[in-house]
């Protein structure tokens, strides 16, 4: 089964929809394409208009989802592309079924995924992804009375941790790895230039005023018979240790840039490198959102709506936008190096530790690798289900690894979408 369109967005989070509503409502025939099965992304994730107007920032997912169902794009939940077997052309998997989709511009959307950094005790039961932790809770987990420890960098933490205290967790504390200098500094500088996302973050802070907020910490291993019960973290001089039933751990973010890589785009400085109107180094791809730099929510919905009017022509209105979104690109910018890790993580991994934990591949058999071709080869280190997702970023930044080569399938996929294409293969053939 074959579709064609003339804008393509592959992401249906903020960035996704602003782009596939604006191309939809300027007069093109648009698909929106996610592996999930309802638009929102991680952000807007289990948002419905019943109760969205009581969440962070579910005014702006009424409005936009709004326009989505009003805009005549057509939503595709639950495909994942895996291919791009020629120019203009994107195959996807669904729940049961494979099938193509062709395009004349193509918007890539596909978000960011958590960093985690392997430590002692870090593949336990109840030490969870941040973010995996707070999708977990919008799906029904339920965390009332739960003693939580939050660790790690970035200001998902707290955000995590507000949500969560909210429902009723106990949060045990806090720790941020970066340092009072960098975040004061980077404070200050959002204080003049964006002081809206400043009360957001002091608002976080507020409804976890019961949990210490430890900068300049980190967590140096989690203990516990049969599950996590207890963290032990330190400031580089002392340690403490903290009881708690979950740990919500992670780094910051890294973008999820295996379409990009596969359709050639180029990369920069570990993000999809775009010009003034999203577009990618490859003809006809653009690129938002978090692809381009970690930002947030307003900066995704702002080059979503550009790259949208950039796919229709109307690179007028795309331009006008241009002021707002340097300075949301400035934020970006700021947010990177406010959380820019520090050097002592390298050494959180014992020659025990797991780094890749799909094929149970430790740091002491790695170690030695020079690159990630010689790590796969030697112990399968990424060859896994998640096919270096977790570990990728783990080894860049602990070895200093470059990423795998790009080639098809871009995600795991199941042994009949195979052979579907083997069978369009041999058909194109003969």
């Amino acid at each position: 089964m074959k579709a064609g369109y003339d804008v393509v967005v592959v992401g249906a989070g903020p960035g996704g929809m602003a782009a596939a509503v604006v191309a939809a409502e300027a007069g093109a025939s648009v698909c929106l394409l996610d592996s999930n099965q309802s638009p929102g992304g991680q952000i807007w994730r289990g948002f419905c208009a019943e109760t969205a107007r009581f969440l962070p920032h579910g005014k702006k997912y009424l409005e936009w989802i709004g326009r989505l169902h009003a805009s005549g794009c057509k939503v595709s939940p639950g495909h994942q592309v895996i291919d791009s077997p020629a120019s203009g052309l994107l195959r996807l998997e669904s729940d049961n079924a494979c099938s193509d989709v062709e395009f004349k511009r193509l918007i890539l959307a596909t978000g960011a995924r958590e960093r985690f950094l392997p430590f002692p005790g870090w593949t336990l039961p109840g030490v969870m992804g941040a973010g995996g932790l707070q999708a977990l809770v919008k799906a029904g987990l339920d965390p009332r009375g739960k003693r939580v420890a939050v660790a790690g960098s970035g200001p998902l933490l707290l955000a995590v941790a507000a949500g969560l205290a909210d429902l009723g967790a106990q949060i045990a504390g806090i720790f941020e790895q970066a340092t009072l200098a960098r975040l004061a500094g980077f404070g200050l500088q959002t204080l003049f230039t964006q002081p809206g996302k400043l009360v957001e973050g002091a608002h976080y802070r507020l409804h976890t005023l019961s949990a210490r907020y430890h900068l300049n910490s980190w967590a140096l291993r989690a203990e516990g018979r049969g599950r996590v019960e207890r963290v032990v973290a330190t400031d580089g001089n002392k340690e403490q240790t903290l009881a708690c039933d979950w740990l919500a751990y992670g780094f910051h973010l890294v973008p999820n840039l295996e379409l990009p890589r596969l359709l050639g785009c180029r990369v920069d400085g570990g993000y999809t490198a775009v010009d003034a109107l999203q577009q990618s180094s490859v003809a006809g791809v653009a690129c938002v959102g978090e692809l381009t730099g970690i930002g947030g929510l307003d900066k995704a919905l702002i080059e979503g709506e550009i790259a949208g009017w950039a796919a229709v022509g109307r690179e007028s209105r795309a331009r006008v936008l241009e002021r707002q979104l340097r300075r949301q690109q400035s934020f970006a910018f700021r947010l990177d190096r406010a959380f820019d890790l520090r050097r002592e993580l390298r050494g959180l991994p014992a020659a025990e530790t797991v780094i890749c934990r799909c094929e149970d591949v430790t740091h002491g058999a790695v170690a030695g690798c020079a690159s990630w071709r010689e790590a796969k080869l030697h112990t399968r280190c990424g060859m896994g289900a998640c096919q270096g997702r977790v570990c990728g970023a783990a080894t860049e930044f602990l070895y200093g690894w470059g990423p795998a080569e790009a080639r098809p399938p871009a995600y795991p996929v199941r042994t009949a979408t195979l052979a579907a294409e083997t069978d369009a293969v041999d058909t194109a053939r003969s």
